[in-house]
């Protein structure tokens, strides 16, 4: 009888769960429903991964010239691309499986070697920005730089507010080392803005572009110029160093980078033609800010140890040529001078809470999967098949057919670590054979990734402007093509030539490398 009474209280003879797999089902459902995620997409995702995963390993015929380390590799890569497009798993959790999956299959061994991402440079670099900005954030210095500036600007127009926005993100791109972690900060000070407008046309265009310049333009933008401030950019440092033994620095990246910039004039523009902001003024915006502002606190004596600390990183980054101390190397110096004991009253717990581990995660286990797709040859496999389509073509050309490519992908995908990952080893191996220069090229077409604004579900920027419910899907659409196009012709057109003049030109593969050696 006992027996019988502890089966049913614990569903295995037909009690709470007697319907067995129905309930089960449900139960994942709602597990899934309670993370926000909508779980149809999701288990489909999960399992369409695996079969798919399978189905190139077991079942598939070997494609004519992918050695079988290649063919294990397209495997993962696939499995990696479809958790990622549907989100069926963190991102963390992929980027930890990955050197799993390439050790299991047999595309690379032993593990250390699959498992390379973890132990670049670029890693630490990129781990100590994460933890510099949650040091930031924890003390508050990340919202009082941005209302410190918004204050002595004092705008009055929506323009005004885009533009003062605008220099506050890439003030805060120094310091907060990822697009959504800076929307993610801004958020606030903007729905404090945006609140203040009225229900008419003008205003209402007026809250759709501010928040869209500011959360998604203004992020991804003022990220492209400064190394540590966009994932991607690690990435493409790490792949250039390990693969072609050519380094860029912190301000090698600056020097090539700055011009992008400029796209932000244009993209204004467009913005503030479509949605006619021009004399739309911003009423109670300054004193909403002044307000603000005025509640903060007294910068404290640990605030202004930290920003002291902050500066000598920077300084260290700047002058890297001089001391020949890497930038890795600079930013771990400076986080052992910021856990002295008693610098800050906060736990560890509050910084590792605001840490993105996730996200690190996902960098190094997509710097692993970028290393096995050279290595196992699925790189220059995949560059075989793209050749046909670029071959023949004026270099502006084939950029052209590459960016539009690569944007019809990109419609698929949330993750620009994920998309860059998948897409600058293939076009590392393709620029020879199209006789372009590797770097130049390179950086040109997944450059272009960056600026993905078709649908707010293609940066998460975007989809974290989305949550402040001012434009729908179609607003952002009507106004996101036309900068895509501007995007795509500013790559073309301004940023060609500026590599150019700095001695990598995307036409000649014989320039000499005009930077520092690894």
């Amino acid at each position: 009888m006992r027996m019988k009474m502890q089966r049913a209280e614990t569903g295995l003879g037909g009690g709470a769960l007697g319907s067995g797999p129905v309930n089960w089902l449900a139960e994942l459902r709602e597990n899934i429903r309670a993370t926000g995620r909508d779980p149809g997409k999701v288990l489909l995702g999960f399992f369409l991964a695996w079969g798919l995963f399978f189905f190139i390993l077991k079942v598939m015929p070997a494609p004519e010239g992918l050695p079988p380390a290649g063919q294990a590799t397209l495997a993962v890569m696939i499995w990696a691309c479809t958790m990622w497009i549907f989100e069926a798993i963190p991102v963390g959790i992929s980027g930890v499986l990955i050197p799993m999956l390439l050790v299991m299959t047999g595309a690379v061994t032993p593990f250390p070697k699959a498992a390379s991402g973890f132990t670049t440079p670029v890693v630490f670099l990129c781990l100590s920005a994460f933890i510099f900005a949650a040091i930031m954030q924890a003390a508050g210095l990340d919202r009082r730089i941005a209302l410190s500036m918004l204050h002595r600007m004092k705008v009055k127009t929506v323009n005004g507010v885009i533009w003062a926005m605008f220099a506050v993100n890439f003030v805060l791109s120094f310091i907060i080392p990822a697009a959504n972690a800076r929307a993610a900060t801004l958020l606030p000070v903007i729905n404090g803005i945006t609140s203040l407008f009225g229900d008419s046309k003008e205003e209402q265009n007026g809250k759709k572009a501010i928040v869209i310049q500011t959360l998604v333009y203004g992020s991804m933008i003022s990220g492209m110029c400064i190394l540590t401030a966009h994932l991607p950019n690690l990435v493409l440092v790490g792949l250039f160093e390990k693969q072609l033994g050519l380094r860029l620095s912190y301000v090698d990246w600056f020097l090539l980078q700055w011009p992008y910039l400029g796209m932000f004039v244009l993209t204004q523009w467009w913005v503030q033609f479509y949605f006619k902001t021009r004399h739309v003024g911003v009423q109670g915006g300054a004193q909403a800010v002044e307000q603000r502002y005025q509640e903060l606190p007294r910068t404290s004596r640990s605030e202004w140890l930290i920003l002291l600390v902050f500066t000598i990183v920077a300084v260290l980054w700047l002058t890297e040529d001089l001391h020949k101390i890497k930038s890795h190397l600079s930013a771990l110096m400076g986080l052992s001078l910021l856990f002295i004991p008693g610098l800050f009253g906060f736990k560890w717990k509050e910084i590792q809470d605001r840490t993105i581990w996730g996200t690190l995660l996902l960098l190094a286990g997509a710097l692993s999967m970028s290393e096995a797709m050279s290595v196992s040859g699925l790189a220059q496999w995949l560059s075989d098949v793209i050749h046909p389509i670029a071959e023949g073509h004026a270099w502006w050309m084939v950029l052209l057919i590459l960016m539009v490519g690569t944007h019809i992908i990109r419609l698929g995908m949330l993750s620009n670590i994920a998309a860059i990952t998948m897409l600058a080893p293939v076009l590392l191996a393709l620029a020879p054979k199209l006789g372009l220069h590797p770097v130049a090229f390179t950086m040109l077409v997944s450059d272009t990734d960056t600026f993905a604004y078709i649908l707010p579900t293609q940066i998460t920027a975007a989809v974290i402007a989305y949550s402040t419910g001012t434009f729908t899907t179609l607003d952002y659409l009507k106004v996101g093509w036309v900068s895509v196009i501007i995007a795509i012709a500013y790559g073309i057109g301004v940023m060609a030539p500026w590599y150019a003049f700095m001695g990598i030109p995307v036409w000649d593969p014989t320039a000499p490398w005009p930077f520092g050696k690894a």
